[in-house]
């Protein structure tokens, strides 16, 4: 598509939104953040964590991301006005509204939705239109997140993988549709798109089970891709879905495949990673030889990469929002110099891929009754993403307290789950995007006051550890109806204290009754999550101002990681 072409579409859509900035046309806006002047020899393009979100959405970034030890202070920590300081990015502009928290609700309506893979679909080919050989990379966390794709079990989204022209992918989330499913997509549905995981092998012999590698010829230039799957999936979803496969960083493997593919002519090596930001930035610190690492799995969408040592560190973002594009310029020493851009994808500056979207129509159309169901009116902004609860988490747990009779509920720190706004209904559709996964069982236990206060020092940790490789989980476990306070940089067993119920310190010895969903334990049974919150919305009807329970914070005054 050429540019002239590409922006007679913009003009097109202009009437389906403002202006991203004021004095700027649609199509001037549009222009100002599309254009991206190609650079090098070899361009990646490269999106992550979509959680299988095919139509646009909204998406708020956190407003609390905290970083600890050398992590403090510095990228992806860094939020809201911090954040578009270090950037030097514009407040209200369509990027500080991209990338930040800030002014939310007004500046969606402003700027109206992110993402859809056929407006993805349409800025794919303008950039393949000034980059012909450009390799379009998927970081993983694509099949999981939404009704769709949790009922036809990832094909939903395989199909707009392949249409987007994806070439190369890795993977977290696909794992929890089990092993076998897993194997049957990658033998016989994929191609030509290329599934790699260095790092996934069988728990007897040791040996792989995926492609750890692909060597591509790209503009001239031999370039290794190197897969570089979640390193915690037995961790932190069920083992049990994965009985016979491995995991782990394998830092000594991985050095030993970018030394091998060095030794087959590559000129430039890129990891394709789902580890992690702070992951990522640790483990680029250990090995040599490596060029770039296109990350995944925190959802941080940082709009400049880190520089470690020769290594350029990037992550982007989530839910369809972002397209990275990394331009390099390689020669017969390897690369030289590159350029790099993360671009939101904003609905209403990029008109839909007509065959894009026609596909997605007809692979929801047979959902579409279901999808629609209408629970309630929301009065409130609903929102999850952040270290603590978001307001999504709260209307979870309310309705866990309610409908199991429990003192005590618990929710996954999940990062995946769209944004609502004020005014809009709660569908069906709305609910599965916060709860879509294979093992949805809602739980009532009885602990003790002392195993809830392990409970929550152990997912602590998991986000807190001070060295990134044993940071296994998500974002902080929510907790409804107690209160704590949460020190972030205590050591393990000494951050979390005054635990209350009601106002009442916890009593270490006695049992209260605990509520939870997305138990990992083999047999695990009990009434899906979606079905409960449903029903809980069904009977409230609407839902009005929610008060998040957030812990009380020791150690963080001044934190650039946590913003207002």
């Amino acid at each position: 598509m050429r540019r002239r072409d590409f922006l007679r579409l913009l003009a097109s859509a202009a009437a389906a939104g403002a202006s991203l900035r004021p004095g700027l046309s649609q199509a001037q806006a549009a222009d100002e953040l599309y254009e991206v002047p190609p650079f090098g020899n070899v361009s990646l393009l490269h999106v992550t964590d979509v959680h299988a979100q095919l139509l646009p959405v909204y998406f708020r970034e956190p407003s609390v991301n905290i970083g600890v030890g050398g992590a403090s202070g510095r990228p992806p920590h860094v939020v809201g006005a911090p954040f578009l300081e270090f950037f030097s990015i514009e407040r209200q502009s369509a990027r500080a509204h991209a990338f930040t928290h800030l002014d939310f609700e007004p500046l969606a309506r402003r700027y109206g939705k992110v993402g859809g893979y056929a407006h993805l679909a349409t800025l794919v080919e303008r950039l393949r239109g000034s980059r012909p050989h450009a390799l379009l990379l998927d970081g993983g966390d694509s099949w999981q997140g939404s009704a769709t794709s949790l009922w036809t079990r990832g094909a939903d989204m395989i199909g707009a993988q392949k249409r987007l022209g994806v070439d190369l992918m890795t993977a977290h989330w696909e794992f929890t549709y089990g092993a076998e499913r897993v194997r049957q997509a990658v033998d016989k549905e994929l191609a030509p798109m290329e599934f790699l995981a260095q790092n996934v092998k069988t728990a007897d012999f040791e040996d792989p089970v995926f492609k750890p590698y692909s060597l591509r010829t790209v503009g001239g230039v031999a370039l290794a891709v190197i897969g570089q799957a979640f390193p915690y999936t037995p961790i932190a979803n069920p083992r049990h879905m994965v009985p016979d496969w491995t995991f782990g960083i394998q830092e000594p493997r991985l050095q030993q495949l970018i030394d091998e593919v060095r030794a087959k002519g590559a000129q430039a090596v890129v990891l394709l990673s789902h580890n992690g930001m702070d992951v990522d930035l640790k483990l680029a610190s250990r090995v040599r030889g490596l060029d770039a690492i296109l990350g995944g799995h925190t959802h941080d969408g940082v709009p400049r990469p880190v520089q470690v040592g020769r290594t350029v560190v990037t992550n982007a973002g989530s839910n369809g929002k972002f397209l990275a594009v990394l331009d390099l310029q390689v020669g017969a020493g390897g690369v030289r110099d590159h350029r790099y851009r993360l671009l939101p994808v904003f609905s209403n500056l990029l008109p839909p891929d007509r065959a894009m979207a026609q596909y997605i129509e007809d692979v929801r159309k047979p959902f579409q009754t279901k999808l629609q169901e209408r629970l309630g009116v929301n009065e409130t902004l609903l929102y999850r993403r952040g270290n603590f609860n978001g307001t999504w988490d709260q209307l979870m747990l309310e309705a866990l307290l309610q409908e199991k009779g429990a003192e005590i509920a618990f929710s996954p720190g999940f990062r995946w789950g769209t944004t609502l706004l004020p005014g809009d209904a709660i569908t069906f559709e709305h609910v599965m995007d916060q709860t879509a996964i294979t093992y949805p069982h809602s739980t009532l236990s009885e602990l003790t006051g002392e195993q809830v206060k392990v409970i929550l020092e152990d997912v602590a940790d998991n986000l807190f550890n001070p060295d990134p490789y044993l940071q296994q989980g998500g974002d902080m476990v929510r907790v409804g109806g107690m209160t704590y306070a949460c020190d972030p940089h205590a050591r393990i067993g000494a951050r979390i204290s005054d635990m209350r119920l009601r106002g009442k310190p916890l009593d270490p010895a006695r049992r209260y009754k605990v509520a939870g969903w997305a138990p990992v334990a083999e047999g695990a049974s009990g009434e899906p999550i979606w079905e409960l919150v449903a029903r809980y919305l069904r009977a409230r009807k609407s839902v009005g101002p929610l008060t998040v329970n957030l812990p009380r914070l020791a150690g963080v005054q001044g934190n650039p990681g946590i913003s207002q």
